[in-house]
């Protein structure tokens, strides 16, 4: 069920910015420019990127380079591919503390001509690690369930 939400707001923040971008170029060329569409252009395409970096990490789309995965037995080879998921979450799980940190320090600064809270840009990083934690702990469960 979250992966289809995901999905659905990654297609509507996708839309948003095709028609965002198109009108604002149409309204620029008619001597009417929209102040405000590049940085909420940008809001939108930064949150469109975090959804889809979790959405490709759940279908293996990220590149990888398979050398020595493809050199070794299944049994180790799945206990590389354990090891680098409990790494990789590791990793995110530190990684969102100082994520959030930031998120919290950048909310005072405000960007652009609608004066945005910085913290709208910076909690993408939270909710991305967070959503790649939760894709990352759901395959590790899978890896670990396939061989019992």
């Amino acid at each position: 069920m979250l992966r289809r939400i995901e999905y659905a707001c990654a297609a509507l923040l996708l839309v948003a910015v095709v028609l965002l971008v198109g009108i604002a170029s149409v309204a620029r060329a008619t001597g009417s420019p929209i102040i405000w569409s590049i940085e909420v252009a940008q809001l939108l395409f930064l949150w469109l990127c975090i959804l889809s970096i979790d959405l490709a990490l759940q279908h293996d789309r990220h590149f990888g380079i398979g050398l020595l995965l493809d050199n070794v037995p299944p049994g180790a080879r799945r206990v590389i591919e354990v090891l680098n998921l409990l790494v990789m979450i590791g990793l995110f799980g530190y990684l969102i503390r100082f994520a959030w940190k930031n998120t919290i320090l950048m909310h005072p600064r405000l960007d652009g001509a609608l004066q945005i809270p910085g913290s709208y840009f910076h909690a993408s990083m939270v909710v991305g690690f967070a959503l790649m934690m939760r894709t990352l702990a759901t395959q590790l469960l899978q890896r670990v369930r396939s061989k019992a």
